[in-house]
């Protein structure tokens, strides 16, 4: 995210896909200098099938005061290389867009780790969309951001 600057395509074949049809697209991608993956028709595909429950625990996490917003972005981004944390993330995507994403895939599966955590309902129903409104788990009205006051403790 955002799509031009993404590397990847998930290239979708569905039951009705013909193999020519399939072929094509793959090539198209594929010149577009993007690299192709093959998922098969799912909510989710495979990026956001992996992605969301992620990001949702993060949220969890932070609701039971593992750690500070922070703190978390910050482990996973040492700890296991991503280029930014979990939270930022969702800010950047949307907070909104993400409650939505998950909601779509909670009714498709019906499997707890698609469930928005509470503290990301509320926060959405506050008004908090992240980056395309300067509040989410950060607050972008100031330069650099820094970690928004949600009534969580754990501060430093």
């Amino acid at each position: 995210n955002p799509v031009p600057l993404m590397p990847l395509v998930e290239v979708v074949r569905t039951v009705t896909t013909s193999p020519e049809t399939f072929d094509r697209a793959y090539a198209f991608a594929k010149s577009l200098g993007k690299e192709a993956v093959t998922a098969n028709d799912n909510p989710g595909f495979i990026v956001n099938l992996l992605l969301v429950p992620f990001l949702l625990d993060a949220a969890r996490a932070l609701e039971r005061g593992i750690a500070t917003t922070a703190d978390l972005d910050r482990a996973m981004q040492l700890g296991c290389g991503h280029p930014m944390g979990p939270l930022t993330l969702m800010d950047y995507i949307g907070l909104d867009t993400v409650v939505k994403i998950a909601d779509i895939m909670f009714d498709a599966y019906r499997e707890p780790r698609y469930s928005a955590p509470p503290l990301l309902q509320r926060m959405v129903i506050a008004g908090y969309h992240g980056r395309k409104n300067g509040r989410g788990f950060y607050d972008y009205s100031v330069d650099p951001a820094v970690p928004s006051e949600l009534g969580l403790g754990g501060k430093r």
